[in-house]
């Protein structure tokens, strides 16, 4: 249970809305309670034909009770489930601010498909431990202490019976479920993630699995993990079903026993005849406050498993610690001293023993063949990542001393896979720099070469480049992701690889574009590529072999 204790501590329910959902449960079935006991006594009291008028306060309350039993389930519903939705948004929020700074050093062990279904699926399931883990046992005890009472005020020895049976019903009815349904409610998670993520690679990838006519063979993988997440929801249905079964069996063995006590009170005088109806009708309705138990108990291990798979994202260390009294970063030269990394303690260095010097104002080319770390370098710039040994500072300041996000608002990394979201071309560019004006971002546009492009779009800037990008070209893409550094008011730009999928005029023409961002105390610029062409435009060329860098 401590995965569970984990998430309540991340996003604790309201205990306002907690105590209301509560007391508008307890309300409900106290209400169900007071409409089946009033209905016993009318309908055993109207047997005799009294006046009408002697019937009168038991018609009042039968309606008083019918009526308010649905507004009161209405009302808990709709605070409940507000509550329930409220911690899922905080928890989601919490998630993915813990996901922000290990998702560029990438997290190894989770695909697309597994971290969809853990930040999706796992996080949905967890409703089920603020509405069936929390407020039923709670709901439980008031309603049924409140039951009890009234049962004692009817007659004492049955308010006993009824506490015995509840008590039975609280404790045996969950233990039982729980344990048919153990096995199953853990599996559940990973199998729902495992289908997520199946589905989702069958989605991504249809075109690649219909050119090698493969796709029947995917759909069927989809397809039987399907079905393993279908064995798994039956066997959890079965659960719930011996959950309602036993909970009716006991029930009735309640009314039983509650009817075998209360006759010889009827016939000592002890109790009015009319009340043994009431009495039997109360014991019916008084297992409504347990009836959840057996649901939340089966249950229970598939949100623990759900709070166990997240524990295990927002539990990982991220790759960068942040300093306790970050320094602000000043303007100056961005240096790396003697710095080598490696991504694992006995792989090989990726880097080793880097020396780099980039000043404000000068454009820089570094080239080197794949594979040579050249991506790694430019992480390690925006500190994505720490360097394992040596020193990148900033105007004389190590970037392990400033907060990630200063670090990264003053050296702008435009990678080689730039994401392109599924929103207009304003809202791709826009994205180098919050609050740009269209001019501005005409302009960065204008500036990588796309002008003549965007003139001819029917809706300019309002054009959807669809889902990642893909109703722009390749070319395109790389220009759109350029023009997000362009658009940056950052000290220093980095490019990396940005003349990917660009015809060798058009490579050219952007690499001289970007080198020329420097001229006239504009930031400095370092642009990562295997492209030699206009390497003239750039103050400096650098090549990166075997982890060091030499002059190209």
């Amino acid at each position: 249970m401590r995965p569970l204790r984990e998430i309540l501590a991340v996003a604790p329910p309201s205990r306002r809305r907690l105590a209301l959902s509560v007391a508008l449960g307890a309300g409900a079935v106290l209400a169900a309670v007071g409409l089946l006991t009033t209905s016993g006594y009318l309908i055993s009291r109207a047997a005799q034909r009294p006046e009408i008028l002697a019937l009168g306060v038991a018609i009042v309350g039968v309606r008083f009770f019918g009526i308010s039993r649905a507004l009161l389930r209405y009302a808990e519903r709709l605070v409940s489930h507000d509550l329930a939705f409220r911690a899922l948004t905080d928890l989601r929020s919490h998630l993915f601010r813990r996901l922000v700074p290990l998702v560029p050093a990438g997290l190894p062990g989770l695909g697309r498909g597994e971290l969809l279904g853990r930040f999706v699926g796992d996080v949905d399931s967890l409703q089920d431990l603020y509405l069936r883990g929390l407020m039923p046992p709670a709901v439980a005890v008031v309603a049924g202490a409140g039951a009890i009472v009234v049962a004692f005020l009817i007659l004492p020895v049955a308010a006993l019976v009824l506490a015995l049976s509840l008590l039975a019903a609280g404790v045996l009815v969950p233990l039982v479920t729980r344990a048919a349904n153990r096995r199953a409610g853990r599996r559940q998670g990973a199998a729902r993630a495992e289908l997520t993520g199946q589905v989702l690679e069958v989605a991504t990838g249809s075109a690649e699995l219909a050119v090698a006519g493969r796709a029947d063979d995917w759909i069927a993988r989809a397809d039987a993990s399907g079905a393993r997440l279908a064995e798994l929801q039956r066997s959890d249905a079965v659960a719930g079903g011996l959950a309602a079964g036993l909970l009716t069996a006991i029930a009735g063995a309640a009314v039983v026993v509650m009817l075998a006590v209360a006759i010889p009170a009827v016939d000592s005088g002890v109790l009015a005849g009319v009340m043994l109806a009431a009495l039997a009708l109360l014991a019916m309705a008084s297992f409504e406050a347990v009836a959840p138990l057996g649901v939340a108990a089966a249950g229970i291990d598939a949100c623990a498993t759900a709070a166990g798979r997240i524990e295990a994202v927002i539990d990982r260390e991220p790759p960068v610690a942040e300093p306790a009294r970050p320094l602000t970063p000043r303007r100056g030269v961005l240096r790396f001293d003697r710095v080598r990394f490696r991504y694992e303690e006995d792989a090989p260095w990726v880097l080793d023993g880097v020396d780099l010097a980039l000043s404000p104002g000068r454009a820089v080319a570094l080239l080197g063949p794949s594979g040579a770390g050249k991506s790694t370098l430019a992480e390690l710039a925006v500190r994505f990542r720490d360097p394992t040994l040596g020193r990148i500072e900033l105007a004389g300041v190590p970037l392990a001393a400033m907060a990630g996000d200063d670090v990264r608002a003053a050296v702008r990394l435009a990678p080689q896979d730039a994401y392109l979201f599924t929103s207009t071309l304003r809202d791709n560019v826009a994205l180098g720099r919050s609050g740009a004006g269209d001019a501005a971002i005409c302009e960065a546009l204008e500036a990588v070469g796309l002008g003549p492009w965007l003139d001819s779009l029917p809706d300019g800037l309002d054009t959807e480049v669809g889902e990642a990008g893909a109703k722009v070209s390749g070319g395109q893409r790389q220009r759109i992701a350029a023009a997000r550094g362009f658009l940056a008011a950052a000290d220093f730009l980095v490019f990396d690889e940005p003349t990917a999928h660009l015809d060798p005029a058009g490579a050219a023409d952007l690499q001289r574009r970007i080198a020329n961002l420097a001229a006239d105390d504009g930031p400095g610029v370092l642009v990562i590529t295997h492209e030699r062409a206009a390497l003239d435009a750039f103050d400096e060329v650098l090549e990166l072999r075997a982890g060091r860098i030499v002059t190209g």
